[in-house]
């Protein structure tokens, strides 16, 4: 549903008055966006959905909180909120590392990064991506996120910035220092370490 047909100033004016449709057309409109979010921070231990019910009570429990500013959306607030939600358990994760055995597709995916292997073929989609969420799983949170929105998701400096409230430049030096990290993940699995 475009922004523009939606009514944004009298949905939150009447889920902040208690109206419970209201809320529910609050959450229609904004799941989309908190789903792409979760989506793009890939919690190994939470599902998808479970982590866009966290942001959507998140988001209720902090309406209050939220100022209008003229030129910027309130989906801005909102996908900012989504993002903390997302970090938040991905730190969660860093606490209570959960490692899993990578396929013998994954682990074929890992030998060609590291140059030591033919391409894999290209039917193997779902072993490139087992691989990638294994080495960002290795990965610091706010190195994971960086590293997703940047080089998954495609955004730009200036979104991720203002995604997650910090400057263009540590965007560029956090997405530099995640990379070389992710490449020494990358070698130490394929040298043996997959545990």
């Amino acid at each position: 549903m475009p922004d523009e047909a939606f009514d944004m100033i009298g949905c939150l004016a009447g889920v902040l008055a208690g109206d419970e449709a209201a809320g529910c057309r609050l959450v229609t409109h904004l799941h989309p966006l908190a789903l792409r979010i979760a989506r793009a921070n890939r919690a190994q231990m939470r599902s998808d959905e479970d982590l866009v019910q966290e942001v959507f009570l998140t988001m209720f429990a902090r309406l209050d909180r939220y100022r209008p500013i003229d030129g910027i959306p309130f989906a801005h607030w909102f996908a900012r909120l989504a993002v903390n939600v997302c970090r938040d358990a991905l730190r969660a994760e860093v606490r209570r590392p959960m490692h899993v055995a990578l396929s013998p597709a994954a682990e074929a995916w890992l030998g060609h990064l590291a140059g030591e292997r033919a391409t894999p073929a290209e039917d193997e989609v779902d072993a490139a991506r087992e691989l990638v969420d294994r080495l960002l799983a290795e990965l610091p949170p706010d190195d994971r996120l960086v590293l997703t929105l940047l080089d998954l998701e495609q955004r730009s400096t200036a979104e991720i910035a203002q995604l997650t409230g910090w400057s263009r430049t540590l965007v560029k030096v956090r997405a530099f220092r995640a990379r070389r990290r992710l490449r020494a993940v990358a070698e130490r699995l394929d040298r043996g370490g997959k545990s």
